[in-house]
């Protein structure tokens, strides 16, 4: 079995930029890690590998920094890490980057399953593991909770839904993304760290890989960020100091006049 991973390299939460002109993230100078979800769709082919063999190659699309994550994920259990990586890639929205990634899987040669995170933290989308299956013309399943069965050519799973879970039968080659129910991620291992840091990361560009260039990057993007405003908060209002009981009277007396001329009460 052959199962690749999509991950991203994001922005830690506290440290999202967006650059005004372009509507993009600024990713330059700024700390990154493994795109959290992304850990669960690691720990979940680890564990199909595990149970039915395999290898696991992880696939990630960004600049070079990008190694760093493809290195952790081997560090966890992942058999190699594939980068694609060109300044043509630059500003994809989601569109564009499942094209990107689903013509690497191609690249890549037979797979049995693609196993991605739900969305990433930065993006908080959801759509480029559903564009890369639509790309790639496999069946697809949703915010899978839980692997009951694997056969050499199909994949039982159920797909958490607002009723409950609906079970759902695959044929492979298909496309999963999960939920952070389907498993607990594990730590890099010692021995994972050393074999880790001296993996190699081969690059797929638009040198090595078959592309409509006019499907590439911002310009490629057929959606883009016109505007960025940052929210203005305005709290206008009255503060009242209760320094003793007739105090607290008078600031109940206020709330409640408050609440009543705005009918809320």
């Amino acid at each position: 079995m052959h199962i690749v991973v999509p991950i991203k390299q994001v922005p830690e939460t506290s440290n999202v930029r967006m650059d005004p002109e372009t509507g993009t993230m600024i990713r330059s100078g700024v700390e990154t890690v493994v795109n959290p979800l992304d850990l669960y769709a690691i720990e979940t082919a680890i564990r199909l590998k595990e149970e039915h063999g395999g290898t696991i190659t992880a696939l990630s699309m960004g600049p070079p920094p990008a190694r760093k994550v493809l290195k952790e994920a081997i560090a966890m259990g992942c058999d190699e890490g594939v980068l694609v990586s060109d300044r043509a890639f630059g500003g994809a929205d989601t569109w564009a980057t499942s094209y990107t990634l689903a013509q690497s899987i191609r690249a890549l040669g037979e797979f049995d399953l693609i196993v991605a995170g739900e969305r990433a933290t930065d993006g908080d989308t959801a759509q480029v593991g559903p564009g890369i299956a639509a790309w790639l013309d496999i069946p697809l399943a949703t915010y899978v909770a839980a692997i009951t069965a694997v056969a050499e050519d199909a994949i039982t799973v159920e797909r958490l839904v607002e009723e409950g879970y609906q079970i759902l039968r695959l044929p492979t080659p298909a496309l999963i993304t999960v939920v952070k129910e389907i498993a607990s991620p594990r730590l890099p291992t010692l021995r994972g760290k050393k074999r880790a840091r001296t993996a190699e990361i081969p690059i797929f560009s638009t040198e090595n890989l078959e592309l409509d260039p006019s499907y590439l990057g911002l310009k490629g993007s057929p959606t883009k960020v016109v505007k960025i405003e940052t929210p203005k908060v305005t709290r206008g209002g009255t503060t009242v100091i209760a320094n003793d009981e007739d105090g607290v009277t008078s600031a109940v007396d206020e709330l409640v006049g408050f609440l009543r001329a705005r009918d809320l009460v």
